[in-house]
């Protein structure tokens, strides 16, 4: 019989993760700050920046890049673990130490990790992982134990809305997303847990299908209205917390967007922006699932889409109560003229 191996932060078996270390709640000291519309640093953060080590993981991502791009002026020393450095711009090269490599990697880790304060992570795609867990807790178990033998002080997490409802333990990669957050926490760093529902960004890979036929697909009610974020919004909020040094404890903060909204009224926005009709239309969840296989995902990780749609159909975005906060500034329709729009006219 195969032994299972166990977790070499805790010593539990693979995905097997102690819920009881994370601590829910709003990031103390830097909460209400977060949410402000423009980023920009101010005289008293470039000071308790200096001397600093910031490490920035998936810093050519969408949400990644927006976050060097928000802190490379702070004063602190940045650190950026990337595969493939050319992607980087050549300033960014220029202002900030690259370790080269995956941040699944124990020994790219230990190397960034040594001596940072501060970590921005974020778990990159792979549509090739068997399961959710294996792309989210797998991934991060390496990264976990550097964060320990390393003196990490804090880390940032990209994670997921829908942590104590009903559907998280049947929400695909928010369950994994969860999963992994609990991992992070049971090392006993300061830990902020940056909450998303879906990003209004990932409307962009259905650009072309806009243009040319002037429709957008989900599994998801067409009626029914949640929160939607700009991932501007998501690196300003983490670059706060990453360039704030006073908070401490494990957490979470949600970023909302200014107002829930439904794939209809996403639609008739995108009329009025685009200026040519263009409606919603729902899929099935066996469409969707088939669709992501089709597109080259592993069985499990489409799956796991499918878990997720489903449970956002169920309301698992709308159990986070809005608060200050937690709104943040993008509209839609804003996000629309600056974003959408440029790819489809």
């Amino acid at each position: 019989m195969t032994q299972k191996q166990s977790d070499p932060v805790s010593g539990r078996e693979p995905h097997s993760i102690d819920r009881r270390h994370f601590i829910g709640g709003l990031a103390a000291g830097a909460g209400a700050t977060a949410m402000m519309a423009d980023f920009s640093l101010s005289s008293a953060q470039e000071a308790m920046s200096a001397d600093r080590t910031i490490v920035v993981t998936a810093p050519t991502g969408g949400i990644g890049r927006q976050v060097v791009d928000n802190v490379l002026d702070s004063g602190a020393r940045l650190r950026l673990i990337a595969r493939d450095p050319s992607r980087l711009s050549a300033q960014v090269r220029e202002r900030a130490e690259v370790v080269q490599g995956s941040h699944s990697d124990p020994a790219v880790v230990n190397r960034a990790f040594e001596g940072a304060d501060t970590v921005f992570w974020l778990c990159p795609p792979d549509d090739q992982a068997a399961t959710p867990m294996d792309a989210y807790v797998g991934f991060t178990r390496p990264a976990a134990e550097a964060i320990r033998s390393r003196g990490v002080r804090r880390v940032v997490g990209i994670s997921a809305l829908g942590r104590g409802t009903p559907m998280a333990a049947r929400a695909g990669f928010v369950t994994a997303s969860l999963a992994m957050d609990d991992l992070i926490a049971s090392t006993g760093v300061g830990f902020r847990a940056l909450t998303m529902p879906s990003f209004m960004d990932n409307l962009a890979r259905q650009a072309a299908v806009i243009r040319d036929k002037g429709v957008f697909f989900s599994p998801i009610d067409g009626d029914r209205r949640m929160p939607s974020c700009a991932t501007r919004d998501i690196a300003a909020a983490a670059a706060r917390l990453l360039l704030d040094p006073v908070w401490d404890g494990q957490g979470h903060l949600a970023v909302l967007g200014p107002e829930d909204i439904s794939f209809n009224d996403m639609a008739r926005i995108m009329t009025e922006v685009i200026g040519k009709p263009t409606r919603f239309e729902r899929m099935s969840f066996e469409a969707y699932k088939a669709m992501f296989v089709r597109f080259g995902m592993s069985g499990g990780m489409a799956q796991g889409m499918t878990d997720m749609a489903r449970a956002k159909n169920e309301g698992l975005d709308n159990a986070e109560p809005r608060t200050l906060e937690n709104t943040t500034p993008t509209s839609f329709r804003q996000w629309c003229e600056d974003e959408l729009k440029p790819l489809v006219i």
